[in-house]
């Protein structure tokens, strides 16, 4: 009788793992659609750290950046400073502005 019971939260436990693994590829799936989204309207699925606004990419310098359409914040993300401070236009706004013209 034990082994039957055994095999009755067995299988309960494995239709209540079931039933999460499908909700969370569920949510997954609507993150990428709104990720597939967001990138065909130009704008980030991603919202400003500050002001919980939608973050816009923009070209600067040949770098594309993040702003936000609320607070007007200027979001980088990883080695894109590295990108905009070796540039090496010696008119560019970003050179005059950290280390003068060399």
């Amino acid at each position: 009788m034990a082994n039957g019971m055994d095999d009755r939260r067995k299988g309960l436990e494995d239709e209540y793992f079931h039933r999460k693994n499908q909700e969370a590829i569920e949510k997954l799936r609507a993150k990428m659609k709104v990720a597939e989204e967001a990138k065909a309207a130009g704008t980030s699925s991603m919202q400003c750290p500050r002001c919980d606004g939608r973050l816009h990419e923009a070209e600067v310098a040949e770098v594309t950046i993040d702003t936000c359409d609320k607070c007007g914040g200027v979001w980088l993300d990883s080695g894109e400073l590295a990108q905009l401070t070796t540039k090496k236009d010696p008119g560019g706004w970003f050179q005059r502005l950290w280390g003068g013209q060399e």
